[in-house]
């Protein structure tokens, strides 16, 4: 044991949450921001450790760190912040004997905080009412109640066609320079549960995100009211990657609280996933840990599933956490590690498309490719209107028509086409330009986005609309074109 290695142990005892706190002075190395020391008895993976050190005249400072291996001997430590300036021989490094804990508390809606939870808005923290173990734990299967209530989020090719169900995890998969955070923006002015005056919460996680992206979430929150309801967590781009990693786990444990201690519905948006999976990659590297895909970790796939199943309901308690992660698909790749492995634990996808970005249709959703899994579960008769299961299908089922008769038409020309192949055509430019297409700021009720899909179903003729009844049909069908095909 070196003379740095021989440190000064100093074991104390907290009045209100009996625990050891062990103080070391000097450490044996620092690179960047791993600290090692060689003579930590009894340090724990995964224990938070204060790192104190003079800064001239200032006083002491605290900089958090986390255990990131542990053996009889030694602790590797990684700090969550800036390394800079730090001496190892004179810094003091203290394990605190648990992992990261976050204060929350109802008070947190309507506040803005960084990355580990402490306040961004130069108000004072709030007054905790608990502080819980950031990591949580994946609900009980055997206590999970099944998500079948429709949650209203106003954009119609989410409601009408990819509905979002209380309790699901439901992902965005967008792409560089696509409106995803407008689109983040909106769903958080909009989102409510159909029917329900019971308390509704929005967690906002914005991870690795550049400053004007933070300006901008904040000002659209607070402009639109939306921040009343809402606790914002920023991590920004220039902050350390290990806080990126933290900062899901913070929102989702304040989310955790609210649902299930203070039965409120939450909706939890957190963007952007690559970002966050980035640092993971970064960190990995950092270890020296063998690459799997992509140059990220093996234990991509176990961490994000660590994440997404914090949501969902518990049988006895009205509560609920519902989760919407945003991802950018790196070249627009949804084979990609990130949006494969995000695909195979959530239920479903919206994806947003580029070429209906490029038309300037807002949000560009591609439905096709999207799906919700629980859609049949939160839809029809008591939840939102006894014909939307058989719109949907049919609506579904004439746009992928679309798909064949354009491609036909690039082929032959539009005008070589069948009188049914161009109201397909015709269909089809209605569906982009009016049902998928709407304003950043219009709010549609369910009631309207299905009358919209009715409306451009009536571009094609009756006996195209295989997937509906005959009674559906009669009541809610007026086909403008049915007198081209007597």
């Amino acid at each position: 044991m070196g003379l740095r290695g021989i440190m000064k142990e100093q074991i104390t005892k907290e009045q209100e949450n009996p625990r050891y706190l062990r103080d070391y002075l000097g450490a044996d190395s620092l690179e960047g921001p791993i600290l090692v020391v060689e003579a930590a008895r009894d340090a724990m993976y995964g224990e938070v450790v204060e790192v104190l050190t003079a800064d001239g005249t200032q006083p002491a400072r605290p900089r958090l760190g986390r255990v990131l291996e542990a053996g009889d001997q030694r602790a590797v430590i990684e700090l969550w912040g800036d390394s800079s300036g730090l001496q190892p021989h004179e810094v003091q490094v203290r394990f605190l004997g648990r992992p990261f804990q976050a204060p929350v508390a109802r008070e947190m809606l309507g506040r803005v905080f960084d990355g580990l939870g402490r306040p961004r808005d130069d108000l004072p923290a709030p007054l905790a009412e608990a502080r819980v173990d950031v990591n949580g734990a994946a609900l009980n299967p055997v206590v999970r109640r099944y998500p079948h209530d429709f949650i209203q989020t106003g954009i119609t090719a989410i409601d009408g066609m990819n509905t979002l169900v209380r309790g699901q995890k439901l992902p965005i998969f967008s792409g560089a320079g696509l409106p995803h955070n407008e689109l983040a923006a909106q769903i958080v002015h909009q989102a409510r549960i159909l029917g329900s005056d019971e308390p509704f919460a929005i967690v906002f996680a914005a991870l690795g995100v550049p400053h004007d992206t933070a300006d901008f979430f904040y000002n659209s929150f607070a402009a639109g009211g939306a921040l009343r309801q809402t606790a914002l967590f920023l991590n920004l781009a220039d902050d350390p990657p290990m806080e990126r990693i933290i900062t899901p786990r913070v929102a989702l444990s304040l989310a955790e609280f609210l649902a299930f201690e203070r039965e409120m519905h939450v909706l939890v948006l957190m963007t952007d996933m690559t970002s966050y999976a980035e640092a993971m990659r970064e960190l990995a590297s950092r270890r020296d840990e063998v690459p799997s895909r992509k140059g990220y970790p093996g234990y991509l796939y176990s961490d994000l599933a660590s994440l997404y199943e914090r949501c969902g309901r518990v049988e006895g308690r009205p509560g609920s956490i519902t989760q919407m992660p945003i991802l950018t698909m790196l070249n627009d790749d949804i084979t990609h590690p990130i949006p494969d492995l995000t695909g195979y634990i959530t239920e479903g996808q919206i994806v947003l498309s580029r070429e209906l970005h490029r038309q300037g249709v807002y949000p560009p959703i591609a439905v096709l490719p999207s799906l919700s899994r629980l859609m049949k579960d939160g839809i029809g008769a008591g939840r939102t209107r006894d014909d939307h299961p058989h719109l949907a299908n049919q609506l579904y089922a004439a746009y992928a028509q679309v798909q064949q008769v354009q491609s036909l038409a690039d082929i032959i020309g539009e005008e070589a086409l069948s009188s049914v192949d161009k109201a397909y055509l015709t269909f089809g430019r209605a569906f982009e330009g009016q049902f998928v297409a709407q304003h950043a700021d219009e709010v549609r009720t369910i009631d309207q986005t299905l009358d919209l899909g009715w409306s451009v179903l009536a571009q094609l003729p009756s006996q195209e609309l295989t997937r509906l009844t005959p009674a559906e049909i009669q009541a809610h069908y007026q086909g403008k074109l049915d007198h081209t095909y007597g």
